[in-house]
């Protein structure tokens, strides 16, 4: 099973960080990869079972779904209902720590998936790079402005 993880210091306080990832329909107000995001049948962002659906930057649609989210140990699980990908079984986390030493957050942002095995280090790098490392950089970013 192929697996991609990225990692970044945020310089912003651990609550502001989660408050920000936990808002499981915001990801557009962050995520540089994706145009807009809208909640299915407005549900609650923080609902397990919520379902969002993605338009990319790239012009491709992304549905996703939420399969947990803990606010004591700040991480949440999301999935793949659909996508361009060729991937199954595709299953993302983050993870949000404080720094307690600075003040800041380090967050985490890790996926395995299943796929055919010819695709598997070009799409764990481009999960890796494309979508988790910008996207770290774009939650930086949106943290600090808040």
């Amino acid at each position: 099973m192929p697996e991609a993880f990225a990692s970044a210091v945020i310089p912003a306080r651990v609550t502001k960080v989660w408050r920000v990832v936990r808002d499981f329909g915001g990801l557009a107000t962050w995520q540089p990869a994706v145009a807009d995001c809208v909640l299915s049948d407005v549900q609650a962002p923080d609902r397990v079972g919520c379902v969002r659906t993605l338009s990319m930057a790239d012009g491709e649609t992304v549905v996703e779904s939420l399969l947990a989210l803990n606010d004591h140990s700040r991480s949440l699980t999301y999935g793949i209902v659909s996508s361009p990908y060729p991937v199954q079984c595709y299953r993302a986390t983050m993870r949000v720590l404080p720094l307690t030493a600075t003040d800041e957050t380090f967050v985490g942002w890790s996926v395995n998936f299943d796929c055919d095995q010819a695709h598997a280090d070009e799409l764990a790098r481009n999960f890796r790079t494309d979508i988790f490392t910008a996207g770290l950089r774009g939650l930086a970013c949106r943290c600090y402005t808040l």
